[in-house]
């Protein structure tokens, strides 16, 4: 075994599955603490590439899309070398969690999928206080948070993935066992 394919085995894609705040930016900061971890975050990049042009849920569709096209391959190289990525993308359908696999896969890397599950009403109470305070790439109102979660489908162990899952109670107790 050469060392790009020791360094790539360890690697790991660390995918995050939850409705709009249900703790994916927190769980980010904490995944991306690990040593040779870098977090690529959907938020942060379309915020700066496409601020002024989000106005609505069809904006995000077709900017996320072009977004993916782009940093695909550079998650892939970066898990090729042995870094360890954390996408903080929404793994929020069957669709993108298919395209995250081609990536961990494609660079013969290990992979986690973290599952948020996170009742509505804690997620919109979170989305209210994040809002409030602006300290979040993204805002969105209670209706946006309607309109979007009507997408949202949680992961099945038939999708063949390596899930954890968190429930809102217990998610930074598993996440510290599970790291």
């Amino acid at each position: 075994m050469s060392d790009h394919e020791t360094n790539a085995s360890r690697a790991t894609l660390h995918m995050l599955c939850g409705k709009i705040a249900a703790g994916k930016s927190t769980l980010t900061a904490k995944l991306g603490q690990m040593p040779l971890t870098i977090v690529l975050g959907e938020d942060w990049w379309m915020s700066r590439l496409f601020g002024d042009e989000l106005n609505g849920v069809a904006d995000y569709i077709r900017y996320s899309r072009r977004l993916r096209d782009v940093i695909g391959p550079v998650v892939q190289d970066l898990l090729g070398i042995g870094v360890s990525v954390v996408l903080d993308f929404p793994a929020n359908t069957p669709a993108i969690r298919s395209w995250m696999r081609t990536l961990f896969e494609a660079a013969g890397a290990d992979h986690r999928l973290y599952f948020l599950d996170v009742p509505d009403e804690l997620c919109k109470a979170r989305l209210r206080a994040r809002n409030a305070a602006g300290t979040h790439d993204f805002a969105a109102s209670d209706a946006q948070f309607d309109e979007i979660t009507k997408y949202f489908v949680a992961p099945t162990e038939a999708e063949g993935f390596s899930i954890v899952r968190l429930a809102a109670a217990s998610a930074d107790e598993t996440l510290d066992r599970s790291l």
